[in-house]
């Protein structure tokens, strides 16, 4: 199994945001991490809320991490297949992100966490500093 198809881990969150050029984290108020660019969000992981709650003990999910996305049509993408680990709640309607639990990470293999990661940066980064970064950053079709 190639390093990129194994399970993606919590670390890996934190690794591949902190590899995206012009990041600065911030801290919430609960000491949780805020990854930004440009002073923008684009991931991080969430105190516990009342509009993400398990639906059978309702109790509040403790590892909620929200990742900017691209566009609606992209969100929806990752939230309409009910096997996907990626959901949304009523208070993000409009809102251009998806939640995924931590304990659900693993669901996807590191290199889907690194394309998820590298499009919420994209979608908050200056255009220069994204097209700057697509220029040395080939994809794969490339």
């Amino acid at each position: 199994m190639r390093g990129d198809e194994r399970p993606a881990r919590v670390e890996d969150v934190h690794d591949l945001a902190l590899g995206m050029p012009h990041v600065t984290v911030v801290h919430g108020s609960s000491g949780n991490p805020v990854y930004q660019v440009g002073g923008k969000s684009f991931v991080f992981f969430r105190t516990p809320r009342p509009d993400a709650v398990d639906p059978v003990t309702g109790e509040r999910y403790p590892d909620v991490i929200v990742f900017w996305v691209p566009s609606e049509s992209d969100k929806l993408a990752l939230i309409q297949d009910e096997a996907s680990p990626f959901f949304t709640t009523p208070h993000f309607n409009g809102h251009r992100s998806v939640l995924l639990r931590a304990c659900r990470v693993g669901e996807l293999t590191q290199r889907e966490l690194a394309e998820i990661v590298q499009d919420a940066w994209l979608s908050q980064a200056s255009r220069r500093r994204g097209e700057t970064w697509l220029r040395d950053n080939p994809g794969p079709e490339s």
